[in-house]
């Protein structure tokens, strides 16, 4: 079901020699077999990129190491600060809905600590497996892609952190000691150049595709990733050409089922380019799954107690839907409601009237039988929902990015390919074309394009603030400029003496 879940723990290199006696003379009539230092260090490169695909998600190397990319740090920092999602559903988060929904930081919060030490914790193991590449003298292409996706994934622990936090430490080598990594804050715009050198060579030396190992990064992660960064930096015509070759490589569609994308079976689908798979079966250790499904699964009993219910539709997410879009139904549940049946996602049940939450995130939804038929038994903390694999980058983030630079560009073709980008993305939603009338009005609609695509999906509160809209449309639940970064946690500043508060927070 899952193509590398297990990359970088089930994997073994074997090298053996087998000499019967009859074949001893032979043998050492042989020239001796000679591994080198690059052999060596080869095969050293490939276990810790491997690795890191469990690394991002949860490991035994790191215990929880995923909570920083996929658990409640993640959607706190991610989902809850924007008007689309909340923390309602439990009583015991009342301090996280005060300090993430109502923009009351905290510098000493935990999800926040979670967040920073686990995205550093994770690019230091890219930097320690580049360190291990920069000691191969003859890198073969194979080695080459190795050290890519290293440096894939090393600007994607950057790239949350610079938006997340602003000017952040650059550290790009391995610490050896803890003193190494003591070190000042750097630039917001030094951390941006060096995510788009990663994401360079990332875009130069990945593959297209793999026919062993589907799922892992590719060509394609790597320009969406890069032009995704250019678009934050309003760097619109750097961003295009890269978002042109993603859609003319014919590699990626829009997966025809919208509410599909989400379920087991929507797994890799032809519109995924990178996701974060998890998988959780009886007796495999508990070593593949993911907090993902399970922190944001609906938080009932008895049947529907599948899982803690942290990350929670808005009213105003509900409401913002255009009459007959698709999505909405793929993407809302409703206390006391039929789930709209399997082709919206559901299973032909309806919830129970739970009065923690009126709505609930339907793209983290599975049921009791899931658990049951994996060899589950009851659903528990090691077993809710873990399963759950997390779309990080889809074809439709290609088309709508494109449009809106190609929207900001201006001129006849780049207007009329925004609006064919745009239209695929609303037939796909059941809605009519775009049409274009002004740059301000397209703009508009692309804005209400993403919000709805990808509703629960941790896009929301950056575009606000990429856009300068967060203050518009935050600022009734307490958001003020400042609140676009969060405060540089304690704990950090505590441990590394170089390490300054962000100054909205001094």
């Amino acid at each position: 079901m899952k193509a590398i879940n297990k990359l970088g723990y089930g994997m073994l290199v074997v090298m053996g020699l087998s000499i019967t006696a009859g074949g001893c003379k032979k043998f050492l009539d042989r020239e001796p077999l000679v591994a080198t230092v690059d052999d060596l260090q080869g095969g050293e490169l490939e276990g810790k990129v491997l690795g890191l695909y469990g690394e991002i998600r949860n490991s035994k190397a790191e215990p929880y190491s995923g909570d920083g990319f996929q658990s409640i740090a993640y959607v706190a920092m991610n989902g809850f600060r924007s008007d689309d999602a909340e923390v309602v559903s439990d009583p015991g988060a009342s301090a996280w809905h005060q300090t993430f929904d109502n923009f009351q930081y905290v510098k000493d919060d935990w999800g926040s600590g979670v967040y920073w030490s686990k995205h550093y914790v994770f690019a230091g193991l890219c930097n320690d497996a580049l360190e291990v590449y920069s000691k191969i003298t003859t890198p073969d292409p194979a080695t080459t892609t190795l050290a890519a996706e290293a440096h894939f994934f090393r600007a994607y622990s950057y790239f949350d952190l610079v938006r997340t936090f602003g000017d952040v430490p650059l550290i790009d080598f391995k610490i050896n000691q803890p003193t190494d990594g003591h070190v000042a804050k750097s630039p917001a715009s030094d951390i941006y150049d060096f995510i788009e050198k990663d994401l360079q060579f990332a875009a130069q030396h990945l593959p297209p595709s793999w026919t062993a190992y589907p799922g892992r990064l590719t060509v394609g992660a790597a320009k969406t990733m890069l032009a995704k960064v250019y678009i934050y930096r309003q760097k619109w015509g750097a961003a295009l050409p890269l978002l042109q070759e993603v859609i003319a490589s014919n590699q990626y569609e829009l997966h025809s089922k919208y509410w599909e994308i989400y379920k087991t079976q929507g797994e890799l689908n032809k519109e995924s380019i990178f996701e974060i798979q998890a998988s959780k079966k009886a007796g495999d250790g508990d070593t593949y799954w993911s907090r993902l499904g399970q922190c944001q699964g609906i938080r009932g009993s008895g049947d529907f107690d599948l899982g803690w219910g942290w990350n929670t539709p808005t009213e105003s997410l509900v409401n913002s839907y255009e009459p007959g879009d698709l999505r909405k139904d793929a993407t809302i549940l409703v206390s006391g409601q039929y789930d709209g049946g399997t082709e919206t996602g559901g299973y032909g049940l309806t919830l129970p009237n739970l009065t923690n939450a009126k709505y609930w995130n339907k793209k983290v939804y599975n049921r009791r039988e899931d658990y049951l038929a994996a060899g589950l038994g009851t659903p528990n903390n090691e077993a809710q929902n873990t399963w759950v694999n997390q779309r990080v980058l889809r074809y439709a983030d290609v088309l709508l990015l494109a449009a809106e630079a190609a929207n900001e560009l201006g001129g006849a073709t780049n207007i009329e390919n925004a609006t064919k980008w745009v239209t695929q993305i609303r037939k796909r939603a059941g809605l009519g074309d775009a049409t274009y009338t002004t740059q301000a009005a397209m703009r508009a609609l692309i804005k209400k394009e993403r919000r709805a695509e990808f509703a629960m999906e941790y896009e929301r509160f950056f575009d606000l603030v990429r856009w300068n809209d967060a203050l518009a449309v935050l600022g009734p639940l307490n958001y003020q400029n400042k609140n676009r970064f969060y405060p540089i946690p304690q704990g950090a500043i505590n441990d590394n003496p170089k390490l300054v508060q962000n100054p909205d927070y001094n």
